[in-house]
């Protein structure tokens, strides 16, 4: 009896462990290994230089204190594609950080739609301190109040008389109060020593930057890109925003 009963409590305890062993988990096997997802790669960079954005060959050093980037916006106001983009422009100032200083760099390459005289009216109304106050109205008068306007409505070609100098100094002195006559003057005025030599920079940058069409921004004299390039003007916006906190580390 006391072998039968051996046995018997033997024949428990074997149940008792085959029935463990099925509960514990199987080991993976080779296979099951093979098949599982392997790691995530990091994304690749969603902006590519030289088809986004172009490093210019002989970067310019900005006059900004350090940790200051500055974002400059190639303009003209005779272009309609920089009357366009006016409103994205405005975007991309707020959605800047604090330390994104804006600026702006007349061009002049399309003469035949009075392009240098909008130059040397900007650059004149900047060393008057009144630039940036009227930026908008002066891309107004040439394209909705037609103040100064380069095209002729009736025929889409440019006007048989472009606006003057002249016309530029009787805008701000409408406008800012800037007496025409000081606007045009050789002391701190169109004809002066310091405007004549801003122009001569503004050129000077104009062909070191490569610029070739407008609107263009340039972030911190070292990248140059476009709408075109970027994708959008959402796109732009990101894509001066990435450049922006590139050059901030």
């Amino acid at each position: 009896m006391k072998v039968f009963g051996s046995a018997i409590a033997m024949f428990l305890l074997a149940v008792s462990l085959t029935s463990a062993m099925a509960a514990a988990p199987a080991a993976p096997t080779a296979a099951a290994a093979a098949a599982a997802p392997a790691p995530v790669k990091p994304a690749a960079p969603k902006w590519v230089e030289g088809t986004n954005y172009f490093l210019i060959a002989a970067p310019r050093p900005t006059s900004l204190p350090p940790g200051k980037v500055e974002v400059t916006e190639v303009f003209s106001y005779a272009c309609p594609a920089c009357n366009l983009f006016v409103p994205t422009m405005h975007q991309l100032k707020q959605s800047l950080p604090p330390n994104a200083v804006i600026d702006y760099l007349p061009a002049s390459f399309n003469p035949t739609e009075d392009w240098p005289m909008f130059q040397l009216a900007y650059c004149t109304a900047q060393a008057l301190g009144i630039a940036d106050q009227w930026h908008d109205a002066m891309f107004d008068a040439v394209w909705n109040t037609g103040e100064l306007a380069v095209i002729d409505p009736a025929t889409n070609r440019p006007k048989g008389r472009l606006p003057t100098i002249e016309d530029a100094a009787r805008f701000y002195e409408r406008h800012a109060g800037v007496p025409a006559a000081k606007f045009l003057g050789k002391t701190e005025g169109a004809a002066s020593f310091g405007v004549d030599s801003k122009v001569r920079t503004d050129e000077a940058l104009l062909a070191a930057y490569g610029i070739d069409r407008t609107p263009t921004i340039v972030v911190n004299g070292k990248y140059r890109l476009h709408v075109q390039s970027a994708g959008s003007p959402d796109q732009l916006i990101e894509l001066v925003k990435w450049l922006v906190a590139k050059e901030s580390h």
